[in-house]
Parts: structure tokens; sequence; C-alpha cells
């Protein structure tokens, strides 16, 4: 720590105690490198004071700082007595407030009048009004920004007022108050202060500096370097360039100190790398590049916070580290569990009679939970799957979900004080479960927040919505973060930008350095505009950009190899753009920077097909299988054998999932079980029209069964795709039934024989007495003109129903699964074949298809060969199966293009 060990060393030669001094620093991090510093030097005296500078002109004003949930409240309070128009309500309220406070504190603390601000941008409105016809409409804009200005000429005087009778002071009015009282401070203190380290000042600041130091009760030193300080171009020197001006520096008193370590021997690499979270994969291979493997004088610097997570899963390795930053709360599982909840209460009351499944289920997966609600959880969860319920009644909920510890939380809250209650009560539960600590901190975060909030509402009487009610808490998470402990004198650096301040590092890796994060760029939410910021001499973006840029360069003017990585994909705000601190460093520094890029591989994990061999085990279950063999079996193998495997040989089955829109298959279920009632109340009979005209009109009723079948709820179907996919189900109903309908006024006989027809324990024999047995369903037997009608409904179109087989290709003729459909048509004729009740009678299998309903039966015809050729590949494609030579081996679908 070069910089703290020249002050240290400076202040023992000016005094060997040094309790006589205070040291101001621009944060706390470095006090402790200074005790270590201390200790290195064998210092046996009491330490100096440390202070904050924001602590020392808090101290200076003498009051009690208010900000955030508090202030807030506060204000409201006072924008309401008044009697402004419009008269917004809390929740309007806070969508202005914040903002506007942050811009009154920039008034307060770089203008000479708050007041003269004010009163300008209202002049300033009203000028622009007089060059527009506007009419006499509040709503225009330019009219609703002008009254906005006219309140706050009136609000602000008076809020300030307000507070200044309860001793309570922003943190500009803290500067205001003590830039009046800094003069008699400095006069009369007999404390000596030394200010460390800074760049940029407030006028406040500037003004006790250097009172300070002109009573001598004052030491300045500050970290420059002749890079960026002596080049009026380098934004980074701008603060110390004006500092070093200042008449309290002169002949007696020297301005220090300017270094010359930037140009220094440097090995600084850049990284365009291919994605956000990808820049931590990469920080393994840099670490292989530092020679100490402590990591002692290491800092891995995120300028994005968010990658905290995925920079310590790849950090495992590393014995010692410490993380500066905090992990910021809102990106936790509980703080997503708490916005869900608030989400869900908003959408109840819009929706008072049912609950939206993705509404519920975020929460009961992200709360943390006690065994028996996880019994609890996973019934109600596969309930609502095997329904496919989408909108939960409420009925329901409370018969699945009211054993639920929490029940109470997902129910419509009444008052916000008694949910805040529920919350709180919650939230020391859920401290008594067997949860990790970072989940422990998250919790506790939020009890207090929740406390916080209740507290602070008590002694207002104006109502809180649900909805401002969330609006307080994500403004009072967003600003909170977890804090880890850790050794700060040994091992690895995990810090944010602003963190390194004072520290200097051998190695520095600094993560995401793009346009956006390093600078953060034009990204101020103001009022001001920017032309009246530069007039008062309001800080605006480019002020920031020069403090960013001045803490980047002095970060890295003391290090020997820096690592800046930048994620070069574009992606929402992100734009892939390096920063331009970069791009300067390769322009205008003699030092030779060497590029690296690193992109994502897009090759897939595994590019072998995946290879199940037919091991004993296997081959048991096969012969068990033989039992029972239906079509299907013997289609799935054809599309791919490892489904087969999967389904077949290891019993596994897809899970159910929720359909907001009813999928494929269950439109064709919707329709097939729909024509199973229609035909069920036929069966036996020879149809006549007035059987078919009176099914037509029925079509409704059945539709509802079939509704009932797969157990879906009816207002499933009442809007949207759904209700179109019903629509269009009873019209393929209608045109199947008006088929047969053509078909018995034609003259036709045509009788409904069976229904699902259930068939088992058909042998069909292999090799010798080895065989298998056929088992499975047909969805329709029926009679016309004499001819027995094997009917299989498909919801997909027809294709390959012609068999053309000769000695040449039946060995492997439907080793193909283009003729899945012609295979399964063979196998129901050979059924039929040896079903006692059909023996004797002429043999028609054909495919209803519900895309082509008007077109009926499309039936099975041998161009070639017959039906024995026909179940001679069939053998071969089941001897394939049972072959255990033969490993399953997956069937890669090709991509359509």
């Amino acid at each position: 720590m070069k910089f703290l060990n020249k002050i240290i060393h400076e202040l023992l030669a000016q005094n060997p105690d040094l309790s006589e001094f205070n040291i101001v620093l621009p944060g706390k991090r470095p006090i402790v490198f200074i005790r270590q510093i201390l200790e290195e030097n064998n210092y046996s005296g009491f330490l100096p004071n440390f202070f904050t500078i924001e602590e020392l002109i808090d101290r200076i004003a003498d009051k009690q700082p208010v900000q955030g949930i508090s202030l807030w409240l506060f204000a409201f309070d006072v924008y309401r007595s008044l009697g402004l128009i419009p008269k917004d309500d809390f929740a309007d309220f806070l969508k202005w407030f914040p903002t506007l406070q942050k811009d009154w504190d920039d008034i307060l603390k770089f203008s000479e009048s708050d007041e003269a601000v004010l009163q300008y941008m209202f002049d300033e409105e009203r000028i622009k009004e007089w060059a527009q016809d506007l009419g006499e409409d509040d709503d225009v804009p330019r009219k609703k920004f002008l009254n906005f200005w006219q309140n706050m000429n009136v609000f602000l005087p008076v809020l300030k007022k307000k507070l200044q009778e309860k001793n309570w002071a922003t943190s500009g009015m803290i500067h205001e108050t003590a830039k009046a009282r800094i003069a008699d401070f400095a006069e009369n203190t007999s404390e000596n202060f030394i200010f460390c380290g800074f760049n940029a000042f407030t006028p406040v600041e500037e003004k006790l500096v250097r009172s300070l130091l002109r009573r001598n009760k004052g030491q300045c030193f500050f970290q420059a370097d002749h890079y960026y300080f002596d080049d009026e171009r380098q934004e980074a020197g701008k603060f110390l360039r004006n500092h070093k001006t200042w008449k309290e520096f002169d002949d007696n008193r020297a301005f220090q100190w300017i270094e010359d370590d930037f140009n220094q021997p440097k090995n600084i690499k850049v990284y365009e790398v291919s994605g956000n979270v990808t820049q931590t994969k990469v920080l393994p291979e840099i670490f292989k590049e530092i020679e100490n493997k402590t990591y002692s004088n290491t800092a891995v610097v995120l300028l994005d916070e968010n990658l905290l997570p995925a920079s310590l899963d790849v950090m495992y390795g590393v014995e010692n580290l410490n993380i500066t930053m905090g992990f910021p709360l809102k990106n936790l599982s509980f703080s997503n569990a708490v916005k869900q909840l608030f989400y869900l209460q908003k959408q109840l009351e819009k929706n008072k009679s049912s609950y939206y499944y993705r509404d519920i289920f975020p929460i009961l997966e992200e709360l943390p939970k006690s065994a028996e609600d996880e019994v609890i959880i996973s019934n109600f969860r596969t309930k609502i799957e095997e329904r496919n319920i989408v909108y939960i009644s409420k009925k329901l909920l409370d018969e699945l979900l009211s054993g639920l510890s929490y029940y109470g939380l997902l129910k419509k809250a009444g008052h916000t004080g008694v949910y805040l209650d529920m919350l709180i009560a919650f939230c020391k539960r859920i401290k008594w479960l067997e949860i990790d600590d970072i989940q422990y901190e998250n919790v506790s975060h939020f009890e207090n927040a929740f406390r916080i909030i209740k507290n602070q509402l008590s002694p207002y009487d104006f109502e809180i919505k649900m909805e401002t009610l969330e609006i307080l808490i994500n403004q009072h998470v967003n600003s909170e973060s977890i804090d880890f402990q850790g050794e700060p004198l040994r091992g690895l650096q995990i810090m944010g930008l602003l963190e390194t301040r004072l520290l200097n590092f051998e190695n520095v890796i600094m993560l995401s350095v793009n346009e956006g994060k390093l600078p953060l760029g034009n990204s101020q939410n103001t009022y001001i505009p920017f032309d009246i910021r530069r007039y008062f001499d309001l800080h605006t973006f480019l002020e920031n950009d020069s403090i960013y840029a001045y803490h980047f360069y002095r970060l890295i003017q003391d290090s020997r190899n820096v690592h800046l990585l930048y994620n070069a994909l574009s992606s929402g705000v992100n734009t892939g753009e390096k920063s331009r601190f970069i791009t300067q460093i390769e322009m205008e520094s003699s030092h030779k920077i060497e590029h690296l890029i690193i992109e994502n591989s897009s090759e897939p994990i595994a590019s072998q097909p995946i290879e199940i061999l037919k091991t004993e085990i296997v081959m048991e279950r096969l012969q068990k299988w033989k039992e029972k063999v239906s079509a299907s079996h013997l289609t799935s193998y054809l599309y791919n054998p490892i489904d087969f495997y999967l389904s077949k040989i290891l019993k596994t089955s897809e899970t159910d999932e929720i359909e907001e829109e009813l999928s494929v298959k269950n439109y064709g279920n919707l329709v097939h079980y729909s024509l199973q009632e229609v035909y069920e109340i036929l069966k036996g009979k020879v149809l006549k029209e007035k059987d078919l005209q009176n099914s037509i009109k029925e079509i409704d009723q059945y539709i509802n069964i079939a509704i009932e079948k797969l157990k879906h709820q009816p207002e499933f179907y009442e809007k949207g795709m759904n209700f179109i996919h019903r629509a269009i189900a009873k019209k393929v109903i209608e045109n199947v039934l008006n088929h047969d309908l053509e078909l018995v006024r034609s003259g036709n006989t045509l009788e409904i024989l069976d229904i699902e027809k259930r068939f088992e324990n058909v042998d069909f024999y292999l090799d010798g007495s080895d065989k298998i047995s056929f088992f499975g369903f047909i969805d329709r037997i029926d009679r016309l003109n004499g001819t027995l009608r094997i009917i299989d409904y498909k919801t997909a179109k027809i294709k390959n129903l012609t068999v053309k087989i000769d000695e040449g290709n039946v060995a492997e003729y439907f080793h193909n699964s283009e003729r899945k459909q012609a295979l399964q048509l063979c196998i129901y004729h050979y059924v039929v074949q040896n079903l006692p009740e059909f023996w004797g009678l002429p043999i028609e299998t054909g495919i209803w298809s519900f895309a082509e309903a008007k077109k009926g039966v499309v039936s099975l015809q041998f161009d070639k060969g017959s039906i024995d050729d026909a179940m001679q590949s069939v053998k071969n494609l089941i001897l394939e199966i049972l072959n255990p030579d033969l490993s399953f081996i997956e069937n890669i679908q090709p991509y359509s293009k």
C-alpha cells in the first residue's frame, strides 16, 4: 500500500504520537491497512482518530440525518397538508419524489441558493409556455411540468422549514447547514485533520479543507500521476488540476504528491469475452499467471455486482479471499419470492375469484419451507399438473394448501398493516428452519425491513395500498446488501471500484470494463436539464465520468499486471462495447497491450450418439416386454431406440406439465375421447340417419364429457386459443359424423361393432417356439356393407399407406419411421385376423385423420406383397430389438431448415 505508507511515514516524521491527528478518508476500507502499516512500523502509541468526510460534515452540522422511507412519509404528510393540485396519493407521490429529492440535495450541495434554482426552473418553463399555444388543458405535458415546478417552489421551502423544526436534515440540508458553520469550526477547533486520497470535493467539503489548511489545522495528501495530471485532455486529472490552483498551496505548502508510476513497465491484457458470466470462467487461467499463489497483492474488481456468485464459483481453489463488496439483497431467492408475494396480492385485487398458477408456483418453490410444507406443496403441484389447472379457484386452493404454514400470505390481504405483521411472523418462524447462512441473512434483512416500515408508518394516518407497500419494500431492499466477512489483509481481494480508493495492488483483474459500466455514462435520473445543471455548477454525467476515470487510472498506475475483461456480446442494455478508458490507454499510453479474444464454444457437449448396451438385466426386461408388445412400442423404437429404452425398459415417463394452450397431443385426445363417447352409444347398432343427426346435436355434451376425462377445467376452454381449439375439435367431430351420415344416406349399411377394442395375448411367432404377444386398443371397428373396417384415429396427416414389399426389401421394409402408420395398420390387420369373433370376414384397415376428417377413412393398400410379407418385416424389426449383440443407439433427428 504505497500511498498509505507514504502518508504514515510523513505523519510519524511530524509527530511520533499519531493520536494528535484526525485522519479523514473517502471511505472506511483503508483503516485496516493503516493499522497494519503501523504494526509493521512497530508503532506502540494510541491510534489516530478516523473519519469519513461525510461523518465530519455531519459532526459540524449537528443535525439528525433523515432519508429513505422516513423522509418520504414525512414529506408526503407535508405535501398533503398544502392542498396542492394534483392531489397525488402516496403511490403517485413516490413516483416522483425520490428523484426530486436527489435533485434537491444536489442543488443544496452545489449551488448558492436552492430557492434560486427552483425559481429558475419555474421561470424557464413559463418562458417555454409563452412560446407555444397550449390552451387551457392542464394535461398537456408542458403545462404539467410548469405546474410541477410551481408546486415545488411552494412545497420544498415548506418541507425544509418543517424538517428544520424537528432538527432533521437531508444530506443536502446537512451540507447547507455545515457551510454556514465551517468558518467557526475551523477557527475554534484545536484538532489537526489529515485529508487523504481525495479527488472531487463538494463546495462545502472544499471550503472545509481550505479553511483548515489556511489555519494550519489541516493537511491534504493527494495521489496523482503525471500521466493524467499534466495532460489537460485527460479527464481523470480534472479535479486534481483544479485543487493545485488553490492559493493554500504555495512555497510553504507543496501539493503532495504527483508521482510518475503510470509510465512504469506494466503487462496489460485486454480480453474480449463472448458473454457476461463467461468473463468469470477466464479467472482461473489468469490466476495461473500470478506467481504469488497466496494472491496477497491481487484484486478482482467487479464493475457488475451481479457477477459475484459466478466469480466465487470459479474461485473454489483460492484458500484465502476477502469480499469487500456486498451482495445485493434483491438478487437472492427469498427476495424474488417476496416480490412474487406482492405481485400476487396485486393480481388478487384484479381477479378475486381465482389464482393464476404461475403466480403461485414460484412462491412455493422459492420460500424456505419445513418438511411438512414440502409434502403439502408436492401434493398440490401433482394435482394441479395432473388436472392441468391454469386458474385455481379459491375453494380448490383452500382445499389443497390450507395446511401450509404460511397459507395466510397467499390469501387476499385485508389491510397492509395486518399483512406486514404476517410477514414479520413468517420471517421469525423460518429462521428456525435448516437454512444456509446467506439465506438466513436474507430473511433477517427482510424481517428488519418489514419492522422498519411498520414503525415508520405508525405515526401517519393516510392509507397505504399494497402497491405502495411493495414500492417501499423494493426501495429499501434495492439499497441493501449482505456483507461478507473475511480476512482483508491476506489473500485475494474481491471488491467494487469505489472500494479500491487509496489501495494499491500489484495484480489488478477488472471485469465488465464496458461502456455504460465504466464510466456509467449519461444515466442520471434527474428532472433538471443538463444546461441548467451546468449553469448552477451542479454535477452532470461529465463530472461523474471524470471521477470514474480517476478511480480507474489511479488503481492501475501502481500495478504491474493489469487484466481488463469486457463482455463483447450485445444483450439488453449492454451494447458489447468496450470502455472508452481501454481505448484511451490503447491510443495514448506508451504501454504495449496484448489483446485476447475469448469465445464460447458452440459445440454440443456430447457429439456422439448415446449407445446403451444390452446387458443381462436389459435382456431380462426385454423378455418381460415380449409378453405385452404394442404397435406404438415398435413405432417408438423406429423414431428413436433410446426413447424405447427409456420408456419400455427403464419404465420412465415424462412429467406432467401445465398447458396454458392445448397441446397437439391433448387436442387429439379431446377429439378422440369425444368420438368415443359418440359411438359408444351407437355401438352394436346398424346406423340410421336419425341416430347420427341426434349425435350431431349433442356434440357439445360429448366434448364436455371428454374434457372431464382429460381432467381439465371447463373454463380452460372459455377464451383465447383454447376456445378456438374446442371449436375446431367440434368441427372435426361434425365432419366425422356427417361423413358417416352421407354413407348411410347413400344406401350403405354401416354397423358399429366396437369402440376402443382391447386385445391382448395375440401370439406372434418369431423363430420356432419363440414368440411375442401383441396387446393394444383399436379405436373403432365397424362393418361397412359386410366388410370389416379396422380404423385408427390420427391427429396428423396420412402418409405412406401404400405398401410395396418384394423379396428385395422385405427384410427391412418397416425399419423406417416414415412407414410407421402402415406398420401399425399391418399389426392391427394381423391381430383381427387372429381374433375368433372376426374369423372369415373380409378385413380392411385404415386411418381417419382429424386433419382431413372430410376424406373419411384412408385404407392400407398393398401394391406389392401381402400381409404375410409385411409381418415378416415386422418380425425382423422385433428380432433386431431382441438381438443382444445390437445396442440401443440414439437416432439424432436432423434439424429442419
